[in-house]
């Protein structure tokens, strides 16, 4: 398996320098790196940091999009404002060109205040078809990378514009390009009430799974708690489906330790991933197949009782 985690954990504990926080991620078993841009990688020119992840023993994932300020307040691609969403658009592509020239290859992009806090307050389908055009750019700009939308039902709008699996899926298929897909972020599906491994199947299916943002929670919010010490059923079977559909990006540790320490933290999500993917081996992708095709609610029950007897 390919592994990231979360920089931002990590930073206030080395100084905020990001290269004191890889130094550490391969001793406890993390493969690749996603870095927000820009912010981690400010004034670090990409061929610096190459050479950083190289004698880390690190492989670039992909980039984030981060949209800072309060020049994105009121939205980022879907904008009411021509300027900021061109702004918006420009800083996508630098990205783009960062990713590339650093190794990676995904672009994830979150739209964090494109969306709503009051009725009234945006024309939706201009939004939407705003939203599209500049993805669609995008996507045009970069055909060589994956270009995936992170959805989220709110935190930093009320309303979120891109909020559900539904709409990212329709986003996807009104885009129409070959290279967008979406990222999913399991705290994000349970704060809307997603089922992650419906997700995870549908997207899988099409070849448009780009990216995963393992954690746990309980709903309510973005609670970015260790993998699998929540929902441990919901996060199994969503792997099954990852598994199942072979994906192959690294799966990225968006949790956020605030009493615990972050390498340490760090370790256990890698022990229960490493152990929960051990365990759909041992169940066998094909058995899971049948037993799923057999669309019976005890078999949910005997499955669970084989994880832990």
């Amino acid at each position: 398996m390919k592994l990231a985690t979360r920089i931002n954990s990590f930073l206030p504990h080395f100084d905020n320098d990001v290269a004191k926080v890889l130094a550490d991620f391969h001793r406890i078993g993390l493969t690749h790196v996603d870095f927000n841009y820009p912010e981690h990688v400010a004034g670090i020119p990409a061929e610096q940091m190459r050479q950083v992840l190289a004698d880390c023993e690190l492989s670039c994932n992909g980039v984030a999009l981060r949209f800072r300020g309060d020049f994105y307040l009121n939205g980022e691609l879907g904008n009411a404002d021509s300027q900021v969403a061109q702004a918006a658009l420009d800083l996508c592509k630098e990205a783009c060109d960062y990713c590339r020239a650093v190794g990676g290859h995904v672009v994830t992009i979150w739209l964090g205040f494109d969306g709503f806090d009051y009725s009234f307050q945006i024309n939706y389908n201009k939004v939407w078809e705003q939203q599209k055009r500049a993805f669609q750019q995008i996507c045009d700009y970069a055909p060589d990378l994956q270009i995936s939308i992170e959805y989220k039902p709110f935190e930093e709008r009320s309303y979120a514009f891109i909020d559900s699996f539904g709409t990212v899926f329709s986003m996807i298929q009104d885009v129409n390009r070959p290279n967008l897909g979406a990222t999913l972020d399991f705290c994000h599906m349970l704060m809307k009430h997603d089922n992650p491994a419906m997700a995870a199947d549908i997207l899988g299916a099409r070849g448009k799974l780009y990216g995963i943002h393992l954690n746990d929670g309980y709903g309510r919010k973005d609670d970015g708690l260790m993998i699998g010490t929540a929902n441990l059923s919901k996060t199994l079977e969503f792997l099954y489906y990852v598994k199942k559909h072979d994906y192959q990006n690294a799966i990225y540790f968006d949790t956020f330790p605030i009493r615990e320490q972050g390498i340490k933290e760090a370790e256990r999500n890698v022990r229960m991933i490493t152990r929960l993917d051990q365990i759909i081996d041992e169940l066998g992708i094909q058995a899971l197949d049948e037993l799923v095709a057999q669309n019976d609610g005890l078999n949910c029950s005997d499955i669970i009782l084989k994880v832990i007897s």
